[in-house]
């Protein structure tokens, strides 16, 4: 496994994090919590990832209505303080947790709450890393900083970034952390693939600039670049596109799927697997620091590390950029 430092923090982490948002159901949607792995399943891709060394585990509060975390800190009881001595837990907040007004968000009274929640599920005694899960128009920003520079100011969280924001509002956030002498967000964890290459616009070039880390979610893009969707078939049962496929329809287009039969080929041609491939090329570009993935079965555990095995030279890394028009990422 190969570590990177976290933006310009002194963390490292494993290029590749395992993403837990199906741990107990699909994500924060409350239509699927109870869905997605069971606790027993969680615990094999958590034991692999482990085995791996991946000390990278990336969860939030809303994940399966709780279930996520709670599956997490049951494993980490079971492999004691040794093991969570030498991993990175991240969780998040903003998503609801509950049908009340004050169950959502980014207000003091919901952070504080749910850092306490989180760290209970979890069974440990602070969050490594804390993300705020997207921005929360209707609370002021310097109530959600000093929320949050309380709870590292009490060992509750040691590093705090933020998920699903815009460059502009990341500067805003800085800004005002530097004014009041807060802490400030340190990395951004973004959608980022051969198929949203959105960041490269503003985000990864502030990043760049500023020192501050960026991972990437949903670097395999809700599954399109593993080759399971394929042009005038049906979509495969429990698929994304047939669960939560709003945030991919725009790629069901034929300048989308030629793209992909061509990455296939270009996969065969180097003999390792689309997903491999495509992760490959995240991890390449220079300012990611990690890639998130969420592995259903051990199988794409094993298909996600293999693409720490592949090196892309830079007329490599471009060819593959090649392959999907950039208008698909400006839906």
């Amino acid at each position: 496994m190969n570590y990177q430092r976290l933006g310009s923090t002194g963390v490292k982490i494993s290029r590749l994090g395992l993403g837990c948002g199906n741990f107990g159901g699909i994500g924060s949607a409350p239509a699927f919590f109870g869905m997605g792995e069971t606790e027993a399943q969680a615990a094999e891709l958590l034991d692999r990832a482990w085995d791996a060394g991946v000390n990278l585990l990336d969860t939030a509060d809303a994940y399966g209505g709780g279930r996520s975390e709670q599956f997490i800190g049951n494993w980490l009881r079971r492999k004691g303080s040794a093991v969570r001595d030498r991993l990175v837990v991240s969780s998040k907040v903003f998503n609801p947790v509950g049908p009340g007004p004050n169950q959502r968000g980014l207000s003091r009274l919901h952070i504080a709450r749910q850092i306490d929640a989180s760290l209970a599920r979890l069974a440990t005694d602070r969050l490594d890393l804390y993300l705020i899960h997207e921005p929360d128009p209707t609370t002021p920003l310097d109530e959600t900083l000093r929320a949050l520079d309380d709870a590292v100011r009490a060992g509750k969280l040691l590093y705090v970034g933020a998920s699903n924001i815009e460059a502009w509002r990341m500067a805003v956030a800085r800004g005002l952390s530097d004014l009041h002498r807060l802490v400030r967000f340190e990395w951004v964890q973004n959608s980022y693939s051969l198929l949203d290459r959105s960041a490269e616009r503003e985000m990864l070039p502030f990043c760049a600039d500023q020192r501050v880390g960026f991972t990437a979610f949903s670097p395999l893009a809700g599954g399109w670049l593993t080759g399971k969707y394929r042009h005038q078939q049906a979509y495969p049962a429990g698929s994304r596109m047939t669960l939560r496929p709003e945030p991919y329809t725009h790629l069901a287009v034929e300048r989308v799927f030629a793209g992909l039969d061509r990455l296939a080929e270009a996969a065969r041609e180097r003999g390792v697997t689309m997903e491999a491939l495509s992760l490959a090329w995240v991890l390449h570009q220079p300012h990611v620091d990690a890639a998130i993935v969420g592995p259903r079965t051990p199988a794409h555990l094993a298909s996600a590390l293999a693409a720490l095995d592949i090196a892309l030279s830079a007329e490599e890394a471009g060819a593959l950029t090649a392959l999907f028009p950039r208008s698909i990422h400006e839906h």
